[in-house]
């Protein structure tokens, strides 16, 4: 079964997008800051991390630039930020 590492600060969101991962079958693990994603992350080497950019302590793209020192694994950006420099900012660190 693969595994999703989600990092989403907000509450309600996390417990959809979770219910809807599950429901498809994915094992998921769940992160509320950015600290505890890299945290989750070391420890269970997930095949794919979907992040939120706007996080309390660390933002999504310090976490995406930790994750790329020592991993490859997959990274969908999860972000309200829409402007085309955020989107080319996300790729260039590794989204």
């Amino acid at each position: 079964m693969e595994t999703i590492l989600l990092v989403e600060d907000e509450s309600e969101l996390a417990r959809v997008i979770l219910r809807e991962l599950k429901a498809e079958g994915y094992h998921v693990e769940h992160a509320a800051d950015g600290i505890a994603a890299l945290d989750i992350h070391a420890g269970s080497n997930p095949d794919l991390v979907v992040l939120d950019w706007m996080l309390p302590g660390l933002d999504g793209l310090e976490v995406l630039r930790r994750i790329r020192r020592t991993s490859a694994t997959p990274v969908l950006m999860l972000t309200a930020r829409g402007e085309e420099m955020d989107r080319v900012i996300g790729l260039e660190v590794g989204a």
